[in-house]
């Protein structure tokens, strides 16, 4: 599932744009897509619940759907009812990490701290988010990587073309990439050529280290 070292962080973005942003980035070659649940917005499980099932019936054959910023087990029901595969936190929370399991759906909860990222793996993660990276710094990332090397790690947060690769060889598993992969302006002005372009920018630096 995370052959390409890239999932795309799909943010507060209205239902009307759901479909052509989402072809965008498809077509630029990304492979997972999270869908955030946006917890100051009205409705947002349900509005969240909507985007993953229309996206996860479209293209079956071509993605793989995630949900993001889940805080809870009734959240993490809601969404793989849905049909969300993987389940995406901030945070490290144990009853989260052990229901997606059981669930038998990809677990990647949030991390910052040493003894959050063992906790996490311990309590069966397949993945470790490093959270928030960009404001960490990769001096950080270094450090803390050193002794847990053997927890695979995804790093969120401040990624860009130009420091991607300082962090791959460092031995991170991949990226999660919101604002980077889906710039505001881009969004707003429709301009989903551009998001195409800068979703194959990504892949091709990622796929080519």
């Amino acid at each position: 599932m995370m052959d390409s070292k890239l999932v795309a962080i799909v943010r507060a973005l209205p239902m009307e744009e759901l479909e052509a942003v989402s072809a965008a980035l498809i077509a630029g070659g990304v492979t997972v897509l999270e869908f955030t649940i946006d917890h100051d917005a009205k409705d947002c499980v349900k509005s969240t619940c909507r985007k993953i099932a229309y996206i996860a019936e479209k293209y079956a054959d071509k993605i793989h759907v995630g949900a993001g910023t889940v805080l809870s087990v009734a959240e993490a029901t809601e969404v793989r009812a849905a049909g969300a595969s993987l389940i995406i936190s901030p945070n490290t929370n144990i009853e989260v990490i052990h229901y997606t399991k059981n669930a038998g759906m990809l677990s990647i909860p949030g991390a910052m701290s040493p003894t959050e990222c063992v906790l996490a793996h311990q309590a069966g993660a397949d993945y470790v988010k490093l959270f928030p990276a960009g404001e960490l710094g990769i001096g950080y990332v270094k450090a803390l990587m050193a002794p847990l090397r053997h927890i695979p790690f995804l790093i969120v947060g401040g990624i860009t073309p130009d420091n991607i690769r300082d962090y791959l060889k460092l031995g991170v598993c991949g990226f999660g990439i919101g604002s980077g992969l889906l710039p505001a302006a881009m969004v707003r002005n429709k301009d989903y050529a551009a998001i195409q372009k800068l979703a194959e920018q990504y892949i091709n630096l990622v796929k080519d280290s």
